[in-house]
């Protein structure tokens, strides 16, 4: 497919916060960024950075503290409340909870900006609904009750309703945050291919850094003090995620994506042997305190070969083997092993 590069969305020194009594609280300086048609967005930042006032926001349920949001080079303040949820789809991060209430009526609500005044579904619109439906793989859902479906096909169901609502944009709140593993990946598949092939602009917050890396085509980096966009990859090698992690027990490895934990040092071990199995024990190793030295050490592990099927802790005078990484990180966390 074709991808597209028009400019759809952009924030010029937008500044969000909330209005108390006579006082505007801004929670951020002020913000600029764009989005292009078909692009897959994901807003990181810390808890209580503003996430969720930036989203709100920019689908006008929130107004701006200063500054200007345009949809289309035209100013938000310019578009009627139908003309914009015509332009703006959102799903909230609140758990939907109805009762007696079927999916296919849930994704139906969409086309509310599109019906008359008395919200008549037309043929037209129930060709919309049902391929919203089957988009998502929610057809076969259709007569089932919202209150009867999983967190993952209740997640489906919502994004079945903005795709339903045919806007150019759709803005998610933490749309992954109750789902399994499993859930999350689906869900953003679903996402990365509504991009593509619907040349949707999503738009989406997320606190799983590591998924929003594989699949965004960019990142809105959102810190105390600005917000920075890019690539993943452009904020990878310019080291800007690290920033998330300054005050934390968190590592963060800006040079393959990996997180691992702060743990008292406890030196540096070689490891002899490449591929897969050197990856996992390199974890393994950090997991348990060690940093990987570049030159040999002794003790020193040797990875399993086609020679050598154990893991072996290679002393001066001594020879450990382990069957397992399990059982080799439980020797190295219990043993005072000294490194030379």
């Amino acid at each position: 497919m074709k991808r597209h590069s028009k400019e759809i969305l952009s924030l010029e020194s937008l500044i969000i916060g909330y209005v108390s009594g006579k006082n505007e609280n801004a929670l951020l300086p002020p913000l600029t960024a764009c989005a292009n048609s078909g692009e897959l967005i994901a807003v990181i930042g810390r808890n209580g950075i503003g996430k969720s006032t930036l989203l709100r926001t920019l689908t006008g349920l929130q107004p701006p503290l200063g500054g200007e949001i345009f949809y289309n080079a035209r100013n938000i303040r310019d578009y009627s409340r139908m003309e914009l949820a015509q332009k703006v789809g959102y799903i909230s991060t609140e758990i939907v909870k109805v009762s007696n209430m079927r999916v296919y009526d849930l994704v139906a609500l969409g086309r509310f900006p599109h019906t008359n005044w008395i919200g008549k579904i037309e043929p037209n619109d129930h060709e919309i609904i049902l391929d919203a439906l089957k988009k998502t793989s929610m057809e076969s859902f259709g007569r089932k009750f919202v209150s009867e479906l999983s967190d993952g096909e209740r997640q489906k169901s919502m994004i079945a309703r903005i795709l339903a609502q045919d806007t150019d944009i759709m803005i998610m709140d933490e749309p992954t945050a109750f789902l399994d593993v499993a859930g999350k990946y689906d869900i953003l598949h679903l996402m990365h291919l509504l991009s593509r092939n619907s040349d949707k602009t999503i738009i989406f917050s997320t606190h799983d850094l590591q998924m929003a890396i594989s699949q965004s085509d960019k990142i809105w980096l959102m810190l105390d003090n600005k917000l920075i966009e890019g690539a993943p990859e452009d904020l990878m090698m310019a080291g800007a995620f690290d920033h998330l992690f300054d005050s934390s027990s968190v590592l963060f490895n800006s040079d393959d994506g990996t997180f691992s934990f702060r743990s008292d040092a406890r030196g540096a071990i070689y490891i002899e042997g490449e591929g897969n199995k050197r990856r996992w024990t390199e974890k393994a190793v950090n997991r348990a305190g060690f940093t990987v030295a570049k030159e040999k050490t002794f003790p020193y592990i040797t990875l399993p070969s086609e020679s050598n099927l154990c893991w072996q802790l290679s002393g001066n005078t001594s020879l450990q083997e382990f069957s397992s990484v399990y059982e080799l990180i439980l020797y190295l966390s219990n043993e005072s092993v000294r490194l030379i």
